[in-house]
C-alpha cells in the first residue's frame, strides 16, 4: 500500500482586524487619558466657580474663574497686558538660555574630563546650596536693581538642573559603546559628539525642562523687588491695590507661561532626539 504523504499545513495568516485592534488599543488609551483630564479641569473650574459664587468663600478674597477671564481680556484690550508678558518672557529667556549654554557646556566637560571634575566640583558644591532667593541681594548690590539682577537670578536657579543632569547623561553612558567606536579607531572628538553627546541627551533635555520650571519660579520672585513691569509685578502690585481679579489673572497667566514653555522645550526635545523613537520602536 502507497503511502501519501500530505503537505504541512500552512500557518493561517495573521488577522487585519486583529492587528488594527492591538495597533488602536495605546491609542485609545491615551484619548481616554486626555478625556478624564479635560473631565477634571472642567470639575475644577466649575467648582471654583460655585465655591465664590454661593458665599461659601467671599469674592473679595476668590475670585470666579469668570471673572479673571474677563480682567484678562480687559487687560489685553488696554494692552496691558503684552507690555508685561514681554519683560517676563525677555527676562526668563535671557536667564535660562544663558543657563542652558553654560550648564551643558560645563556638564559636558566635568562629565567627560576626571581631572576638570575633580578641581571645579567642590567650588560647585558649596555655591548649589546656596539658594538663588538668598543670593538676591548680593546681585542686587553687584549689578544693581535693573533687569541685569532679575535675569541674574533667573540664571541661577535654572544653572543647576541643566549642569546636574547633563554630568549626569554623560556620566551614564554604557562604556561598552565608548570602547567599540575607539577599537574601531575613532578619535576623541568622534567618541565625544557621535556617541556621548547623543547618548545623554535624554538626560540633558530633563536638565533643561526642569531648568523651565525653576526659571518660571524665579522669575515671580525677581519681578516682585524693583521692577515695574513683568507678570509676577502685576500679581504683587494688584495684591497690594486689592485688585483681586487682576492677582488671580497674574497666577493663572504665569501657570500658561509655565506651560507654554515647558511644551516648547519637549516639542523640541522631539525634534532633535527623532533617532530615539526609532530605536524604541526596533527593541
Amino acid at each position: 500500500m502507497s503511502s501519501v504523504i500530505e503537505p504541512a499545513a500552512r500557518p493561517a495568516p495573521a488577522s487585519r482586524t486583529a492587528v488594527s485592534t492591538v495597533s488602536l488599543k495605546p491609542a485609545r488609551s491615551a484619548l481616554g487619558d486626555r478625556a478624564l483630564g479635560i473631565v477634571g479641569i472642567i470639575g475644577f473650574l466649575l467648582l471654583w466657580e460655585l465655591v465664590p459664587r454661593l458665599g461659601i468663600v467671599s469674592e473679595a478674597y476668590l475670585s470666579p474663574p469668570s471673572q479673571i477671564i474677563v480682567t484678562i481680556w480687559q487687560l489685553i484690550g488696554s494692552g496691558e497686558l503684552w507690555k508685561h508678558l514681554a519683560a517676563s518672557l525677555q527676562r526668563s529667556l535671557w536667564g535660562l538660555l544663558t543657563a542652558i549654554g553654560l550648564g551643558v557646556t560645563l556638564g559636558l566637560l566635568m562629565g567627560w574630563f576626571k581631572r576638570f571634575e575633580a578641581i571645579v566640583d567642590p567650588i560647585l558644591q558649596l555655591f548649589r546650596q546656596t539658594s538663588a532667593f538668598a543670593l538676591f541681594p548680593v546681585f542686587i548690590l553687584f549689578l544693581g536693581i535693573g533687569e541685569l539682577s532679575k535675569v541674574a537670578i533667573i540664571f541661577w536657579a535654572s544653572f543647576w538642573p541643566v549642569l546636574l543632569s547633563t554630568i549626569s547623561g554623560v556620566r551614564q553612558v554604557d562604556r561598552l559603546l565608548i570602547d567599540s567606536a575607539r577599537s574601531m579607531g575613532a578619535s576623541q572628538l568622534f567618541v565625544f559628539t557621535k556617541v556621548v553627546l547623543p547618548a545623554a541627551s535624554p538626560s540633558i533635555f530633563t536638565g533643561i525642562r526642569l531648568a523651565g520650571t525653576y526659571c518660571i519660579t524665579a522669575l515671580v520672585a525677581a519681578e516682585m523687588i524693583g521692577a515695574h513691569s513683568g507678570l509676577g509685578f502685576l500679581t504683587l502690585n494688584s495684591q497690594e491695590v486689592f485688585q483681586i481679579p487682576t492677582m488671580y489673572a497674574g497666577i493663572l497667566l504665569l501657570a500658561l507661561l509655565g506651560l507654554a514653555l515647558n511644551y516648547v522645550l519637549a516639542l523640541i526635545e522631539r525634534r532633535l532626539t527623532r533617532w530615539r523613537r526609532g530605536l524604541t520602536l526596533n527593541g
